[in-house]
């Protein structure tokens, strides 16, 4: 009996007796603990309910590939190049940098948990396993890295548009890739590009998104951090449905992104801009700069009235935040 075998069996939500999860995978009750101590160690929040036995706070859905390869339209089936679904990696990312060099366009790699996951400027990426969303996409392009601009605050677009197919609505974007709501961070984008300036070149593309946080969660995260349950009433979107409508709307977007730019989503960006009219505070490679956000320009870099006047940050190499 491994994780995600006890994982598989609570994901309904009920309550399982040990002896009964023991019986059904032929173990004995001391190895069921051992399991669900892992798991517990991890993250996922499993309670102890007595003689009724142990049981989850609320139903989810283990990740699967074929149901959610069954939930795409044809015309973005043919355009995958994989959609696997993994247990465990060190980071969804990372498996596509092993592979870069023999990994079709347009290749998905899920997994329930990440041992490894990282975020941007190289913080690590809590990654309890079944409760949230980690998923990464190679993406080639014949253009090389100039043609990109932008492209991390149009990914932030396309996410949004995936949450409101599946009815999560009140997020917003934070410049470069940051998605917030009203209380915190509820996920984060990371471009990794390879390749050459002027072409061709491969961007990796790094998603993950908070479906249920735990308060230890919250906690160890350091920062203020939501989740999409509570954004959406109490009720997490299903982990399938909202893995398929994010990889069709990236198959989408980033098939316009390569026609038009950052230009094609701009407006839509700039709807969902948590920073614009916010008197703002940069740290980083540009020192420490204060000022009014005032939005994004058309290539994606972001805006700032200063009192030396109006700057433009390009840099994602900084830490911005409200002051």
């Amino acid at each position: 009996m491994q994780p995600r075998d006890i994982l598989a069996a609570l994901a309904g939500g009920e309550a399982i007796s040990g002896s009964a999860l023991a019986e059904g995978a032929g173990v004995t009750r001391a190895a069921v603990w051992k399991q669900i101590e892992v798991l517990r160690s991890r993250g996922v929040p499993i309670e102890a309910r007595g003689a009724a036995g142990y049981r989850l706070p609320w139903p989810l859905q283990m990740l699967d590939a074929a149901a959610i390869e069954a939930s795409l339209p044809a015309g973005t089936r043919e355009q995958l190049g994989c959609l696997e679904v993994h247990w465990e990696l060190d980071s969804t990312s990372t498996e596509l940098q092993r592979r870069i060099a023999q990994a079709p366009d347009m290749s998905v790699v899920l997994a329930e948990t990440q041992s490894a996951g990282r975020g941007r400027r190289g913080r690590a990426w809590l990654s309890p396993p079944g409760l949230n969303l980690y998923v990464s996409c190679l993406k080639r392009f014949d253009a090389g890295f100039a043609a990109l601009s932008g492209l991390s605050l149009a990914l932030g677009v396309i996410v949004l548009r995936a949450l409101e197919r599946v009815g999560v609505a009140g997020a917003g974007l934070k410049w470069p890739n940051d998605l917030l709501s009203d209380e915190g961070k509820l996920g984060g984008i990371l471009v990794e590009l390879n390749g050459e300036y002027q072409g061709p070149c491969a961007a990796v593309i790094g998603i993950g998104l908070n479906l249920r946080l735990t308060e230890a969660l919250r906690e160890q995260a350091g920062q203020p951090s939501d989740d999409l349950g509570r954004l959406a009433g109490g009720i997490a979107p299903d982990r399938n449905a909202l893995a398929a409508a994010l990889i069709d709307e990236l198959t989408q977007g980033l098939r316009a992104f390569e026609r038009e730019g950052f230009a094609g989503c701009v407006d839509d960006y700039r709807r969902h801009d948590v920073l614009r009219g916010k008197r703002l505070q940069l740290t980083g490679a540009l020192g420490d700069i204060e000022g009014i956000g005032a939005g994004v320009d058309a290539r994606g870099a972001l805006l700032l009235e200063t009192t030396q006047g109006l700057r433009r940050i390009d840099s994602a190499d900084v830490s911005v935040r409200r002051a």
